[in-house]
């Protein structure tokens, strides 16, 4: 994809992976547009990047969405890239899941609800540009589930999903469709402390802006996106083997 001289829009762009992409393409000339829940950190973000643009949005809310849409079109018309980034990771045991529904359903809103419906919101102003870009940001995960994250991992796999359909759909637009497999990346996402043996977030994030640069439509990083040429036997063999791993890893803490 092009990747300089875009107005880029991300969701989840005050911390983590969001943050790192942002700054990333600040360097390569890019007018770059953040939005996430949280006021502070956002505010955090641009008294570190002055030059960003923020929006407050719960990306789990559906009202929030079209507002964040309405702000693009008004105040960024000449956007054109939207990287789908914002998400929630939740270990959950299912057979003792105590918490309400809505708990739950949040995981699922905001990671796979929000992508498509942003898609659907912004589609007709990325049309409108030279040269468009929708990256949606899934995860290792989506081919081979974690069982200790299987809401996560199911979102993610239908993410996946989402973007190859949309990718056909769009095959003959100016809009390129891109998918980034993460695999676990130093950041806070599930709560601090639970990635740090992850990638490190500067090496991670380097690696898919050159990947980006290069044209690449699927992205990993350390073998990710090696795992969409597994079969599916081999995509479940190998979820069953991370997870007696992690099982193990949990027992001696």
């Amino acid at each position: 994809m092009q990747t300089s001289g875009n107005t880029v829009l991300i969701t989840g762009g005050a911390s983590g992976i969001g943050l790192a992409l942002a700054e990333r393409f600040l360097k390569a000339d890019n007018k770059v547009l953040i939005c996430g829940r949280r006021a502070d950190k956002l505010q955090e973000a641009k008294d570190k990047h002055p030059q960003l643009y923020t929006k407050v949005c719960d990306i789990a809310n559906a009202d929030d969405r079209i507002a964040l849409a309405k702000w693009v079109a008004e105040y960024h018309p000449t956007c054109n890239v939207l990287i789908n980034n914002a998400g929630i990771q939740q270990r959950v045991e299912l057979e003792s899941a105590s918490e309400d529904w809505a708990y739950y359903q949040n995981e699922i809103a905001a990671n796979f609800e929000a992508p498509v419906h942003l898609a659907t919101l912004l589609l007709p102003q990325l049309r409108k540009q030279p040269h468009g870009a929708i990256i949606n940001v899934s995860s290792g995960l989506a081919i081979t589930p974690g069982a200790w994250v299987p809401i996560y991992s199911a979102t993610k796999a239908a993410l996946h999903s989402f973007t190859v359909s949309l990718r056909i759909q769009l095959a003959r637009t100016n809009v390129e469709v891109i998918e980034v497999l993460p695999p676990a990346v130093n950041t806070d996402l599930g709560g601090a402390g639970l990635h740090t043996f992850g990638a490190p977030i500067d090496e991670f994030a380097d690696s898919v802006f050159s990947d980006l640069s290069a044209g690449k439509q699927e992205v990993g990083f350390g073998g990710t996106s090696d795992r969409l040429e597994l079969t599916a036997l081999e995509a479940k063999e190998a979820a069953r083997k991370m997870y007696e791993g992690f099982t193990k890893r949990s027992l001696l803490l």
